[in-house]
Formats: C-alpha cells, sequence, structure tokens
C-alpha cells in the first residue's frame, strides 16, 4: 500500500471512530437518567409501603388517599419513562456496534480490495446513523415524559 491510501484508510476507519465516541457520550447521560428514574421509583415504591403499612386495618383520610393516588400514578408514569430511557440506551448501544462492523469492514474492504465491504460498510454505518436517531427520538420522548410526570405530581398538590 501506498502512503497516501494508508492515510485516507486511516481517515475512513476513524469516521465511525468519532460516532462511537459520540454514542459512549449519550450513553453515559442515558445511564444517569437511567439510574434517576430508578431510584426515584424506589423511593415512591418504599412511600407507598409505609403508607399501606401504616393503614393496614381502616381507610385513609382524604390527604393520605390523594398521595396514595399519586404516588400509584406516578409509579406507572416512571415505568413508562425507565422502558423509553431502556430504549435510548439500546438502541445507542446497537449504533456502536453498528460503528465498529464498519470500521472493520472499512479495514477488510482496503486490505482485501473487495468492493462489496466498502458498499456493506456505508450500509452498517448509515444503519447506525439511523439508530442514532431512534435513540435520539426515544430521549426527546422520554424528557417529555420526565415533563409531564413533574406537572402532574405539582398540580397534584395544588
Amino acid at each position: 500500500m501506498q502512503e497516501i491510501s494508508v492515510v485516507s484508510l486511516i481517515q475512513a476507519m476513524l469516521s465511525p471512530g468519532i460516532m462511537i465516541s459520540a454514542c459512549g457520550l449519550l450513553l453515559l447521560g442515558m445511564n444517569n437518567k437511567y439510574s434517576l428514574v430508578v431510584n426515584r421509583i424506589r423511593l415512591l415504591n418504599e412511600e407507598k409501603r409505609k403508607y399501606m403499612t401504616k393503614n393496614e386495618a381502616g381507610s385513609f383520610d382524604y390527604f393520605n388517599e390523594q398521595r396514595l393516588n399519586s404516588i400509584t400514578e406516578q409509579l406507572n408514569r416512571l415505568y413508562y419513562r425507565v422502558g423509553l430511557v431502556k430504549n435510548a440506551v439500546f438502541s445507542y448501544s446497537m449504533a456502536v456496534a453498528f460503528f465498529v462492523l464498519a470500521s472493520l469492514g472499512i479495514g477488510v474492504g482496503a486490505v482485501t480490495e473487495v468492493h462489496t465491504a466498502t458498499t456493506i460498510s456505508m450500509i452498517l454505518f448509515s444503519a447506525g446513523m439511523i439508530t442514532v436517531l431512534v435513540g435520539v427520538t426515544f430521549a426527546a420522548l422520554e424528557v417529555l415524559k420526565g415533563y409531564q410526570i413533574v406537572e402532574f405530581e405539582l398540580k397534584v398538590d395544588e
């Protein structure tokens, strides 16, 4: 191989690498959101158990009944939200896999001079970009759902 073709090969293989780094940052943020949502679910479940234990024999007063209903509704909404985060994390992880395969395909295509490998690499890179778009869509939906949950909680306390 000539020196220019080696430099071109390295540049071509690094393009998916940049996207791998970008997905890594997106995954880091989503994992942080996942931890926060799961922690909130656990706290609400703990509060719900305390209410249920406190009131094993009798009925709740209006305030406690309202709070218990609010907790139940928030748990349902948070469960949906954690599903969106899971889908975003899965999408970003799949995108990383597509980018790694595209990078490997570029290398294999250059070494073996098989043109099919270049086409497959382009398809894999495009699939990775589409999968990132799907992940970003789930992340945006998760932000909207998070806002709706906070809005619900504030309205219940009015």
